[in-house]
């Protein structure tokens, strides 16, 4: 007797104290007596979660459209798509023309996953548009000019140096002219000067005075030095230079003309299964900036990565692209190993599911798509022997056999012929046919038994 059920169903059992603490005085002398005489406590049957093996999640088939015909991507070879045309394999880059891509959303059901840790992405900018690229670039270019107007202006005093009767300045001159354009041919001409330091200065070739020469500071008339320059124009054209030099700290122009071009994504992932072919693909919605309200365009982005293990792997992606400062709608990240999309903690739409449970969706969805159809059973999914795969590699198992399925998917037993006469007197066998589950026959839409095709070495479920 169970105290507590009889206490419930009592009329008025919460309204006797007597009889209810009679009750629990009663059911603890009993328990007691039982503990004495070492009699086994009956208990209560523990429900054991079962182990959630498949997940249900919301991918994307991906397909490229070439030569008026489609075919769904099965690798990626760096950024470039790899498909199957007739056999053989086909790299196809989006660098070489425009590409039409196929996206198709669908509900994939999947053992394999990923785990995705430290996931960000946000807007950035590609390298050629960044303002610390851009603003180092500046600096360079600033501080190379700087250099050149300092180089103008110590030279042109050398010339100045030189036509007021120093020769030795006219050997400085090439050397201060070497990021100019012209230095190589002011070294060949100039340094003519040192034997005619004076040429053009006065008639009488004198060192002219500072009261002839000169008006406000700069030289006047037709002195001219080794090169034909007038002494004027040279004195001009060195105050000018140092002038400039005196800008060589401010950066010109506006550094920061364009916007955010770029998506940046980073994460780590890792698996407990070993992906060895695994890719990236992400697909951005993206509204343009200044384009009408609703307008929506799509970047698709894919790259190869390394083999995904349970060692975490960084992932560090820059897609460029986009245009300036443009609004992210949604974005999605999807991994696939040999073009095989795999589940991962991010997906879209994710739902866990027990072995049964994914079983169930898969018949659901088999028995929906062949609503009026009449097919044999097949096999669809399991949990095959570890030790299979070398067992076949020996040269067992490999014959053809022939298992009863039920309406429900369920194998029930497995035989040598299609008649389901000569049965399989093999334990192992028999444990093999028993853990596959089956799409089961239709007839005309409808689930009824019968008998599925096996062949262990080519399984793939």
């Amino acid at each position: 007797m169970n105290p507590s059920r009889q206490i419930a169903s009592l009329p008025g059992a919460f309204g006797g104290c007597s009889l209810f603490v009679s009750l629990l005085v009663c059911a603890a002398v009993r328990l007691r007596a039982d503990t004495r005489s070492d009699a086994p406590v009956a208990m209560d049957p523990v429900v054991v979660k079962a182990e959630k093996t498949h997940t249900l999640f919301m991918g994307a088939d991906i397909a490229v459209s070439l030569d008026k015909d489609v075919y769904v991507v099965r690798d990626v070879i760096g950024a470039s798509w790899v498909i199957n045309i007739n056999g053989q394999e086909k790299i196809v880059s989006a660098k070489q023309a425009p590409l039409g891509l196929k996206i198709t959303p669908t509900l994939k059901l999947t053992e394999r996953s990923a785990t995705i840790t430290g996931f960000k992405r946000e807007q950035a900018y590609t390298f050629d548009n960044d303002p610390s690229v851009r603003l180092t670039r500046a600096m360079s270019q600033t501080s190379m000019d700087n250099f050149g107007a300092q180089d103008t202006a110590d030279a042109q005093r050398d010339r100045l140096d030189t036509m007021l009767g120093n020769p030795a300045a006219a050997v400085l001159v090439p050397s201060d002219q070497q990021f100019g354009s012209d230095a190589l041919m002011t070294t060949a001409k100039y340094i003519g000067a040192e034997t005619h330091p004076g040429v053009g200065l006065n008639p009488s070739g004198a060192v002219p005075t500072a009261t002839e020469s000169t008006i406000g500071g700069y030289f006047h008339g037709g002195a001219t030095d080794a090169l034909g320059i007038n002494a004027a124009q040279v004195q001009i054209s060195a105050n000018n230079a140092a002038a400039q030099t005196e800008n060589g700290d401010k950066v010109g122009g506006r550094l920061v003309k364009t916007g955010l071009d770029a998506m940046e994504v980073t994460f780590d992932i890792f698996s407990e299964s070993t992906l060895h072919n695994p890719y990236v693909v992400t697909m951005t919605r993206f509204h343009p900036k200044n384009s009408k309200p609703g307008a929506v365009q799509n970047l698709v982005y894919a790259e190869a990565l390394n083999p995904i293990d349970r060692k975490p792997l960084h992932v560090h992606l820059l897609e460029g692209g986009f245009p300036f400062d443009f609004e992210v709608l949604d974005f999605q990240v999807h991994i696939y190993d040999r073009g095989i999309e795999i589940a991962t903690n991010i997906a879209t739409n994710r739902v866990e599911l027990t072995r049964d449970e994914a079983f169930d969706y898969v018949k659901f969805e088999y028995i929906g798509a062949h609503s009026k159809d009449t097919l044999p059973a097949a096999p669809a999914m399991g949990k095959l022997p570890a030790d299979l795969p070398t067992r076949l590699a020996t040269g067992k198992y490999t014959a053809t056999y022939y298992v009863r399925v039920n309406k429900d998917g369920i194998g029930v037993d497995i035989f040598y012929d299609p008649e389901c006469t000569k049965r399989v007197r093999d334990d192992y066998l028999q444990g093999v046919a028993r853990d596959i589950r089956f799409k089961p026959a239709l007839e005309k839409g409808r689930p009824v038994d019968g008998v599925a095709v096996v062949r262990l070495g080519q399984l793939a479920i």
